[in-house]
C-alpha cells in the first residue's frame, strides 16, 4: 500500500511525511483516479459532492472561497477521509489555498503524522482563506460608504449633483459584495460541518488533535459571524441607497407636480381665450391684452405663493 501510495504521490510533495497520508488529486487526472478507485477504493463518482460514508472512506464536500489577485474564485474540494490515508478532489494538483496548510505541516510535523492532522491543517487553510475573502468584501463595503454618503448629500467632490445613474456601478459593486459575503456564509456551514465530522472520526490514538478540532471550529464561527455582520452592513448600504433612490424620485415627481400647478391656470386662460366666438368683449378693450396678460401672471403666481407657503418647494 506504501508503496502504490509513493507511486501516486511522488512528484507532488517534497516532503516524505506528505506522501505517507495525503493524495492530492486534480479533477481532470482521470487515470490517478483509476488508481485510487481500484486499489484503494475511493469513489467520488459514487459520493457526487454529498456528505457520504462507506467501509473505508468519509466523503465531505466544502466549497471553498478564496482571494486570487483582485477576484474571488469559488471551488468544491472533496475531501475522502480514511483511517491512514486522506484523498482530496481539487480543481488542479497545486490548490493555492492549501499552500497555508503545508506550510503549517512543515512547522508543526506532528500534523503531517495522520490523515487526519492533515485534514485539520487543510481546514484551517481554508477557514483562513474564507477570512481574508471577508476582508477583502469589507474593505470594498467600506469604499461604497463614502460614496453613499455622497450621494445622500446630493453631490460629488467636484460639487456636481449625482443622479441615478451615478449610482449603477456603486449598486452593481454592492450587489457583488453581497454575493461574496453569502457565498461565505454557506462555507463556514460546510466547514463546521467538515471539522464536526473530523472529530468524530478521529481515532482514540489521535485525541490530542480534539482540543486544535475544537479551537477549529470556534475560529470557523467567528468568520462566520463576521460574514453575518458583512451581510448586515451590505443590506444596510443597500436600504439606504433604496431610500435615497427614493427621496430623488419623489423630488423628481415633486417638481412635475410644482410646474403643472403653475401652469394650468394660465393654460386654462389660454384655452378659454382660444376658444372660436363670434363676439368677445375684452378683444375691443384698449387694454384687453395687457389685463389678460396680468391675469395669466396672477394665476401662475397664485398656486406658487400657495405651494411657498406650504414649504413643498423644499
Amino acid at each position: 500500500m506504501t508503496t502504490l501510495l509513493s507511486a501516486v504521490t511522488a512528484d507532488r510533495f517534497d516532503t516524505e511525511v506528505l506522501q505517507q497520508h495525503w493524495i492530492p488529486l486534480a479533477r481532470d487526472d482521470a487515470d490517478t483516479a483509476a488508481v485510487l478507485r481500484e486499489r484503494l477504493g475511493v469513489d467520488f463518482a459514487a459520493a457526487r459532492d454529498r456528505v457520504w460514508e462507506t467501509d473505508n472512506f468519509l466523503y465531505l464536500p466544502v466549497v471553498a472561497n478564496y482571494k486570487r489577485g483582485e477576484t474571488i474564485e469559488r471551488e468544491t474540494i472533496v475531501f475522502a477521509l480514511g483511517s491512514d490515508f486522506l484523498v482530496t478532489l481539487q480543481p488542479a494538483e497545486h490548490f493555492v489555498p492549501f499552500d497555508k496548510a503545508i506550510a503549517k505541516m512543515r512547522r508543526n510535523p506532528a500534523l503531517a503524522g495522520s490523515a487526519h492532522g492533515v485534514m485539520y491543517a487543510l481546514l484551517w487553510a481554508l477557514n483562513e482563506a474564507s477570512e481574508r475573502v471577508i476582508h477583502y468584501a469589507s474593505d470594498a463595503l467600506e469604499a461604497m460608504t463614502d460614496e453613499i454618503e455622497m450621494a445622500t448629500n446630493g453631490y460629488d467632490r467636484r460639487g456636481r449633483e449625482i443622479g441615478v445613474a451615478d449610482m449603477r456601478g456603486t449598486m452593481s459593486r454592492m450587489n457583488a459584495a453581497e454575493e461574496i459575503v453569502s457565498r461565505t456564509q454557506e462555507t463556514q456551514l460546510q466547514l463546521a460541518r467538515a471539522a464536526r465530522h473530523l472529530m468524530a472520526d478521529t481515532p482514540a490514538e489521535h485525541r490530542e488533535l480534539d482540543s486544535l478540532i475544537t479551537i477549529l471550529i470556534a475560529d470557523i464561527d467567528g468568520v462566520k459571524q463576521h460574514a453575518g455582520f458583512e451581510h448586515d452592513k451590505v443590506r444596510y448600504l443597500q436600504q439606504s441607497v433604496l431610500t435615497w433612490l427614493d427621496v430623488k424620485q419623489n423630488q423628481i415627481v415633486k417638481v412635475f407636480t410644482i410646474i403643472t400647478a403653475v401652469f394650468v391656470p394660465p393654460t386654462l386662460i389660454a384655452t378659454f381665450y382660444g376658444m372660436n366666438f363670434t363676439w368677445m368683449p375684452e378683444l375691443e378693450w384698449q387694454h384687453g391684452f395687457l389685463a389678460t396678460t396680468l391675469m395669466t401672471l396672477v394665476a401662475a403666481v397664485i398656486p406658487l405663493a400657495y405651494i411657498k407657503k406650504k414649504g413643498w418647494l423644499r
